[in-house]
C-alpha cells in the first residue's frame, strides 16, 4: 500500500494576517517523552495555516490521542488540509475509530498495512512518527501518541525522546516526502527516511557513526539487538579506547526482547562496552551520541525489524543539541543498573536457559526480517 504524502502548503491569500514564511535558520530543540512533546505538538495543529500531516505507529483514540484528534478536526474545520497515516499493527486497538472520527470531519486518514493484511504476508510495518506542519515545524522521533509517553502524578512516562524542527530543514522534509527534488542543503540538520526499499542506508549512518567515534558513544536504544557488523563496530570502538555505553531497556513492551538483548552482553562487555539496564519504566529511545557533537535520533531501532519498516532517522550536528541529548542519556545512566561480567557468570543452569532463549529469539526476529525484505 502506497504511502499518502503531506500536500505542498498553498498559498495564503493576501487578506489573510500573515503569509506562511519559513525561518532563515533552523531551530531545533529536544524534547523529553510525551510530557514536553505533545503540548508543542498540540500547539503547532492548533496553529497550522495550510497543512498538517502526521505520520505515526501507534495512535491511541483515548486521552492524550483524543487532544489530538479534536486538535486535527478543529485543524480541518479551519480549512487546513490535514493527512494522517497509522499503522494498522501499532494501532491495532482504537485505529480504526480514529480513522473514522477523522475521516468524518474532512481529515484524510489511512491505515497502512491493516491487520488483517498479515495474512497476505504484507508484513512491513510503517514506524515513523513525524508531524510537519506548514512544511515548517516538524517533530521526529520515537514518541508516539499515547498515555503510556507521558508522566503523571503516579508514574514516569516511556522515556523518550523527539526533536522540534522549525525553519528550512522542516521544509525540506516535506519536499522529501512528496519525493520532490530537494537539491543540496548546507544546514546541521540531515533526515534519512527508508521505505519500501528497507533501511540499509539508516544502518550505515550507525555504522559510520560508531567508525568515527574517537572519544565517547552514548547510545540509548529501546530494542537492542544489532546484526554482527554492528556489533562487531561497537566493540572495535571501546578496544581503541572510545568511551561506550550502552543505555538499554531493563523492562520491554515486548515479549522475550530483554532476553534476547542479553544474550549479547557477554560479548559486549569482554571487549569494555559498559552496559545500564533502564528499569523505572519502559525505554523507548533510539538515540546516540558520538563525541560531543553529533546527535542520531528517531524511530530507526537497532534490530532486524527496522531494516524492513519505514523509518526516519535525524542527524545533527548543533552543540546545544547534542549536549542536551548528551544529558539526558546520561541521567538515565545514573539513575539504572550497571551490567557486570559477573552477572553473566550466573549458574550454569540460567546461563543455558537463559541464552538459549536469547539466541531462539535473536534468530527468529532474524530470520522475520529477511523474509519482509524477501518480499519488497
Amino acid at each position: 500500500m502506497a504511502v499518502a504524502l503531506p500536500a505542498a502548503p498553498v498559498v495564503v491569500p493576501d487578506t489573510a494576517p500573515a503569509a506562511l514564511v519559513v525561518a532563515p535558520v533552523d531551530l531545533v530543540d529536544l524534547l523529553d517523552g510525551g510530557k514536553e512533546a505533545y503540548p508543542r505538538m498540540l500547539e503547532a495543529i492548533a496553529g497550522a495555516r495550510a497543512t498538517v500531516y502526521l505520520e505515526i505507529y501507534s495512535f491511541s483514540p483515548n486521552g492524550w490521542g483524543a487532544k489530538f484528534v479534536d486538535a486535527l478536526v478543529d485543524a480541518a474545520a479551519r480549512g487546513v488540509k490535514v493527512r494522517v497515516i497509522i499503522d494498522g499493527w501499532g494501532s491495532l486497538l482504537g485505529g480504526r475509530s480514529v480513522r473514522a472520527r477523522l475521516n468524518a470531519a474532512g481529515c484524510e486518514c489511512r491505515i497502512y498495512n491493516r491487520f488483517l493484511t498479515l495474512f497476505l504476508f504484507r508484513l512491513r510495518r510503517d514506524h515513523r512518527k513525524i508531524l510537519l506542519v506548514d512544511d515548517q515545524t516538524a517533530f521526529l522521533g520515537g514518541i508516539n501518541i499515547g498515555d503510556e509517553y507521558a508522566a503523571d502524578e503516579f508514574r514516569r512516562g516511556w522515556a523518550d525522546l523527539a526533536l522540534r524542527i522549525h525553519g528550512p530543514a522542516a521544509n525540506r522534509l516535506g519536499k522529501m516526502l512528496r519525493r520532490e527534488p530537494v537539491g543540496p542543503f548546507p544546514g546541521g540538520v540531515k533526515f534519512y527516511l527508508s521505505s519500501e526499499s528497507g533501511g540499509r542506508k539508516l544502518r550505515k549512518r550507525y555504522l559510520k557513526a560508531f567508525a568515527a567515534a574517537k572519544e565517547r558513544l552514548l547510545v540509548a536504544h529501546a530494542y537492542f539487538l544489532p546484526d554482527a557488523g554492528l556489533i562487531r563496530a561497537l566493540r572495535n570502538a571501546a578496544k581503541r579506547g572510545v568511551d561506550v555505553r550502552l543505555l538499554l531497556a531493563g523492562n520491554s513492551d515486548v515479549p522475550f526482547a530483554h532476553a534476547a538483548t542479553m544474550s549479547l552482553y557477554r560479548r559486549l562487555l569482554v571487549a569494555g562496552v559498559k552496559i545500564f539496564e533502564w528499569t523505572h519504566s519502559v525505554l523507548h529511545a533510539k538515540a546516540t551520541t558520538i563525541d560531543h557533537r553529533r546527535f542520531l535520533v528517531g524511530s530507526f531501532n537497532l534490530d532486524p525489524l527496522s531494516l524492513s519498516n519505514l523509518e526516519t532517522l535525524v542527524e545533527l550536528e548543533d552543540a546545544r543539541v547534542v549536549a542536551s541529548a548528551e544529558a539526558w542519556i546520561e541521567q538515565h545512566i545514573s539513575e539504572s543498573r550497571s551490567v557486570t561480567m559477573e552477572e553473566c557468570a550466573r549458574s550454569a543452569w540460567h546461563r543455558w536457559v537463559g541464552d538459549r532463549l536469547g539466541l531462539v529469539v535473536a534468530r527468529a526476529a532474524q530470520l522475520f526480517g529477511r523474509l519482509v525484505n524477501i518480499r519488497r
